[in-house]
């Protein structure tokens, strides 16, 4: 599989740290009149994304105290519960929440912060059962996913 290359945005220079995960909410209104929202909202929202590169050049900003910092992103593996039908290394799926038990304490994995309902992803590693049994009943597999 192609490495990825990084891509540069800006955020906040006290969030900018080597290895810092976060999902990109979007664009909010305070960055209307700005001449540099398109290089700080460049990225796909509901996406996570790593910081993987610090560069020196900062900018002021009305939103991030002290200013913003040019970053070198990547989209982060996500893990996640899937059925495990669907669990083959290199496969294409496109996932889907199907289970609204907030209760459930797989919730969380079958919910992972960075997917998008309906989005394609590429299971990249297949790391074995869940921990816990699926209140459903379902054979659940712990994979690592990466948007197509």
């Amino acid at each position: 599989m192609v490495e990825p290359k990084p891509k540069v945005t800006l955020i906040g220079t006290e969030l900018a740290q080597q290895g810092l995960e976060f999902v990109y909410e979007g664009e909010i209104e305070d960055c209307a009149p700005c001449s540099l929202k398109k290089t700080c909202n460049n990225l796909k929202k509901g996406k996570k994304y790593r910081i993987v590169g610090i560069r020196p050049t900062r900018h002021p900003c009305q939103v991030h105290l002290n200013g913003t910092r040019a970053v070198e992103v990547l989209e982060s593996p996500i893990p996640a519960l899937i059925n495990a039908d669907m669990a083959i290394k290199n496969t294409r799926i496109q996932y889907e929440f199907s289970c609204t038990r907030t209760t459930c304490c797989n919730f969380a994995l079958c919910h992972p912060d960075g997917i998008v309902e309906g989005d394609r992803y590429v299971v990249i590693e297949v790391l074995g059962q869940a921990a816990e049994a699926c209140e459903k009943g379902r054979a659940l597999q712990m994979v690592e996913l990466r948007s197509v």
